[in-house]
Formats: structure tokens, sequence, C-alpha cells
């Protein structure tokens, strides 16, 4: 997978995706909007089973109280955690499908570095060209399709400038 100007270009196909609303960024930082530079490996899959059947035999399940710490501060920075979490931290089963499907990347993670920003996903964007905080997003159907042809080996490749 490889991040374009024109989309993700990935098994022969260009994909039409969205990416953070500061671009792309070699020095990423929380909160920042960007997405990071680099070599991303695919670590996870998760999914809602109340929308829609597995996915595939590797997706877990993303069950009420689901939650993803963002606050650099804590011990937990960058990992999926429960509710109640009186941390700072994004909801992952969400009212709106955003997160409905949800690919894991390994950027800042397994130990994570303070403040060098909390997960970068591939999910599900809200709408053609609308940005993300720094996730690479796509249409629901591509997404699934997507979901469909990873394998292990699988990387997402964001260049430091976008060709």
């Amino acid at each position: 997978m490889v991040l374009t100007r024109q989309g993700l270009r990935f098994m022969g196909r260009m994909w039409p995706c969205t990416i953070g609303k500061a671009g792309i960024r070699a020095d990423k930082r929380e909160g920042d909007g960007a997405t990071p530079v680099g070599v991303h490996r695919i670590v996870g899959l998760l999914y809602r089973p109340d929308r829609m059947a597995r996915p595939t035999d590797w997706a877990l399940p993303i069950r009420p109280g689901d939650l993803w710490s963002d606050d650099p501060n804590h011990e937990d920075y960058n990992l999926m955690v429960r509710a109640p979490y009186p941390y700072s931290h994004e909801t992952l089963r969400r009212a709106d499908p955003l997160y409905d499907l949800v690919l894991l990347t390994d950027w800042n993670w397994p130990r994570a570095e303070k403040g060098r920003g909390s997960a970068i996903f591939l999910h599900r964007w809200r709408r053609p060209g609308y940005p993300t905080e720094g996730c690479v997003a796509f249409r629901p159907d591509h997404l699934r399709r997507i979901v469909g042809l990873i394998r292990c080996e699988t990387r997402l490749i964001v260049p430091a400038s976008l060709t």
C-alpha cells in the first residue's frame, strides 16, 4: 500500500482516500492532525459485530466500552482501554459508522513515545475529500475490499512527499 496524491496504490489499483487535515509530516505529534511519514505495519482489525459479520478470521469485535487512550501522560497511551477510563481517549464504538471497520497500524506502538501521536487507523471516510485527524480514510465498500486483500506482510507506505 503506497499513499500517493491520487489515492492509495494497492494490489494494482488506485483507491481514493483522505488523509489528515494537516497533510503528511515526518515529525508527527499528538493532536497535530497529520498523517505520519513512514512504513507502517498493519497490526490488527476491529469491527462492529452489531453492524456487520466478522470480515476475516483475525478481526476482533469492538465492544461497548472499548476506547483508545490518547493521553500522552498516561501509561496506557496509544493502547485500547476499557470504560470507565478517566483520561483522554477516543470512543471506538461510535454512534456514526466511522469506526465500524478499523485497520490498526503500528504507528508509535507497542511502546508509545509520549506525545509522538496516538493510533493511525485506516477507516471509513465521512465523505469524499473530508480530511481526518491523521488517519487514512476510504469509501466503506473500498475499505471492506481492502480488508479482504491484506496479508500479514502488508505495509502502509507514507512517503515524505506525495507524488
